[in-house]
């Protein structure tokens, strides 16, 4: 069994927590794992029949390459004894072997008669102890490298002094242990936290990082009164309290911004080089904090539903969201995203485009403010405004399109009665 792609963009993954044990059957349908994405905790189902002979990547393996053997699958009867030497075999082409393989390889070997003498280990030049070269393990490189962790303090236990995986993990419980040693000096590295990337974090990072280099953002902001929003969901809440539904204020930003993009549908866009996509439905991918980092589940087609259907489908994404628990095909996609930062009492700010989506919409809180009184030329009176800023990508969206976008949304939500016809 090998690392599956979870999506079509999908390079790398890891092993979240086997559901299985070894030697243990399964059927279709049973968890076998669960696969750690840029976006998600994925469970990866059996197909058929089939014992768990082998495992190959333990639970919290990270950065295994897609087609990477993590398992040997096996059918019942199978002699389980040759998936050892096939796991060994396929361990040797990871970058990443388990603790235990990696052991048996570094502990210095005692000749005996009995066995086969081992080769002779080769080393590269570059893990010579030579000047300020270090004589370290590949593995122990790697995990140093994640962690922040000096490999010129790390004391090698290894054949002829090398540094081996285990040496570079213990160093690490030895410094933490050392914080609360009060015979121990002062560390300086107990200043701050090294917390290494998870797969998700380090996706969002070169995503938003080519968007804000690649993509010729500009902005429009424009200052909405949501009274008659907030009277009217005032009056839906009322008739949904004995169905323990309630609508929020994102719920009719999402209902606007789908009929906004149903009147200018060259902003449902995406840029794809050599054309411009312009999609057909209004597929608004929602920004949700998870602890992992930011991620966008999908409403499907909003201009097509309800704001109760609408209001059920953003909790339930949220949710699934925030537990991790999303599929691939409930944030992959998208024509158009939003980001509510209402809820933080942020009144405005900007956000970065979600490619190859040509648009994103940073939505403020509601905030009172003192505006000229129509009925009295003299006087003011008070309502409430929203800010929301729309951010574009001019290659697919210029400013006059997006002037036009903005218009309409802002119309929608001064006149939420639109909704219904």
């Amino acid at each position: 069994m090998s690392m599956p792609a979870m999506s079509p963009t999908m390079t790398e993954g890891g092993i979240s927590a086997w559901k299985k044990a070894e030697g243990e059957s399964f059927s279709p349908g049973d968890v076998l794992l669960e696969i750690e994405t840029d976006k998600a905790v994925i469970d990866v189902e059996a197909q058929e029949d089939g014992v768990l002979a082998k495992i190959i990547a333990q639970d919290g393996s990270k950065n295994i390459s897609v087609g990477s053997a993590i398992a040997i699958l096996a059918e019942e009867g199978d002699d389980l004894s040759a998936a050892v030497e096939m796991a060994a075999n396929a361990s040797k082409e990871t970058q990443a072997p388990s603790p235990k393989e990696e052991k048996v390889s570094e502990t210095p070997l005692t000749p005996a008669p009995s066995k086969k003498p081992s080769p002779p280990t080769t080393v590269s030049k570059s893990e010579l102890p030579q000047g300020d070269h270090i004589f370290a393990s590949p593995i122990a490189k790697k995990i140093a490298l994640e962690r922040g962790i000096p490999l010129s303090k790390v004391k090698g236990t290894g054949p002829d002094g090398r540094i081996i995986r285990e040496d570079v993990e213990q160093y690490k419980s030895e410094s933490s242990s050392s914080i609360s040693s009060s015979s121990a000096p002062p560390d300086p590295s107990t200043d701050y936290v090294d917390i290494p990337l998870s797969n998700m974090r380090r996706t969002i990072a070169a995503r938003l990082a080519e968007s804000k280099v690649q993509s010729p953002h500009y902005y429009l902001t424009v200052d909405i009164q949501m009274d008659k929003v907030l009277k009217l969901r005032g009056v839906f809440n009322n008739s949904l309290a004995e169905k323990g539904a309630k609508l929020s204020i994102n719920d009719f930003v999402v209902k606007a911004v789908a009929k906004a993009l149903e009147d200018v549908p060259e902003a449902n866009s995406a840029w794809l080089g050599d054309i411009i996509r312009q999609y057909k439905k209004a597929d608004i991918s929602i920004a949700v904090a998870t602890p992992a980092g930011l991620i966008t589940p999908i409403v499907k087609d909003a201009g097509s539903k309800g704001l109760a259907t609408i209001s059920a489908e953003a909790k339930a994404l949220a949710k699934k969201a925030r537990d991790g628990k999303l599929s691939p095909h409930e944030y992959q996609g998208g024509t158009f995203t939003i980001s509510n930062l209402g809820m933080y009492d942020i009144s405005h700010f900007t956000a970065i485009i979600n490619p190859p989506q040509s648009c994103i919409l940073a939505v403020g809180s509601t905030q009172p403010a003192l505006v000229p009184s129509a009925e009295d030329e003299r006087g003011f009176k008070t309502v409430n405004i929203m800010k929301a800023t729309l951010s574009s990508d001019h290659r697919s969206v210029d400013g006059a399109l997006g002037a036009r976008w903005l218009t309409a949304f802002k119309g929608y939500l001064e006149n939420p009665l639109t909704f219904m016809l």
